[in-house]
């Protein structure tokens, strides 16, 4: 009960800094002078093209682009009527790409669910590959199988991502048969899901899930090697051995779940992380995901793709925290003591 009080009460908090995040990325978006239409209708007029013009125009007024900022951001939100009524993000109106000229939900319908599981599958990886070789180095310190981690994860550290994608691109399609680009055979894009296409996406993700992950993981077993290594060196780990408990045991009840709480917290920064550190790899490997689509709105200055792709990555960092937070609090009964005295 006090864990469900807790989790009601943190995505309380994460609801009400959403709402300020919403207010920064829409200032920050509208910090370099002019927008898409603004631009675009300084270029027509320059060429004399009048009829261009009216359309850019017909569409700020379209939009409430010609409205004070204040006005615009109550609008864009849906928490005040614009031209439509009630139409914004809240409602699920999350506005017109003026780059593609398409609704934003269309342009980024399929390549947000996309984004997430290669995302999602890249932390699995950084977890999964992170936690036994971080335990192993350090249960076994100082010798060849720390040395050869420790190798392995500078290497990761020092391999450029998009280097390592064009590296894998070309051996793993030359000795495995791996497809080379995207996340699923271009004939199936678009189709509705069925089996032969999630085997396809399954297949697509096999590199682009090494490349993100690669960095992190190797980040985060050095980490927990340094964590664990400093645990293993307290008085409580002499007494547990002292008291004949197995060293496996020991090592999975006390040091390491001491040491894995700083890991625990990075939920919430490992998902986005690796959303804007994976653009260019994206780019490289042709994904279908939004980080492309976040460069070319930035790029143009098309404030309502753009906003809404800043949107959704702050959402996930605030989910991503929030979990992390109530996991902290299931794992480590220090925290919810330290609540209780507060």
């Amino acid at each position: 009960m006090e864990i469900l009080r807790y989790a009601i009460y943190r995505f309380g908090t994460m609801l009400l800094t959403l709402l300020v995040v919403s207010v920064l990325i829409f200032v920050i978006i509208n910090l370099p002078p002019g927008d898409y239409l603004s631009n675009q209708i300084a270029e027509l007029r320059a060429s004399g093209q009048s009829s261009g013009v009216e359309k850019a125009e017909f569409l700020r007024k379209e939009y409430a682009l010609d409205k004070p900022l204040w006005q615009q951001y109550m609008i864009w939100m849906g928490f005040m009527p614009g031209p439509h009524g009630f139409s914004g993000m809240i409602q699920g109106n999350f506005g017109w790409s003026f780059e593609f000229d398409r609704p934003v939900a269309e342009i980024v319908g399929e390549s947000l669910w996309l984004t997430v599981l290669v995302n999602v599958a890249a932390v699995l990886f950084v977890y999964l590959v992170a936690l036994p070789l971080g335990v192993l180095a350090a249960a076994r310190a100082r010798t060849w199988v720390d040395y050869t981690s420790a190798f392995v994860g500078y290497l990761g550290l020092a391999t450029p991502n998009f280097l390592l994608a064009l590296i894998l691109f070309y051996y793993g399609h030359k000795y495995f048969d791996l497809p080379i680009g995207g996340l699923m055979d271009p004939a199936m894009e678009g189709e509705p899901m069925s089996w032969e296409k999630v085997k396809s996406i399954l297949i697509h993700l096999i590199v682009p899930t090494f490349v993100i992950g690669t960095s992190g993981a190797s980040a985060m077993m050095q980490r927990l090697r340094a964590n664990m290594l400093d645990e293993l060196g307290k008085p409580y780990v002499e007494t547990a051995v002292a008291k004949g408990m197995s060293p496996s045991r020991m090592l999975t009840k006390y040091p390491l779940r001491v040491a894995f709480n700083p890991f625990v917290a990075d939920i919430g920064n490992l998902l986005p992380a690796m959303i804007s550190g994976s653009v260019l790899v994206s780019v490289v490997l042709g994904l279908q995901t939004i980080g492309p689509t976040l460069l070319t709105a930035l790029k143009t200055q098309d404030m309502f793709l753009s906003g809404f792709v800043l949107m959704f990555v702050a959402l996930l960092t605030l989910i991503g925290t929030m979990i992390s937070d109530v996991l902290l609090v299931m794992l480590d009964p220090r925290i919810r003591y330290e609540e209780r005295q507060r």
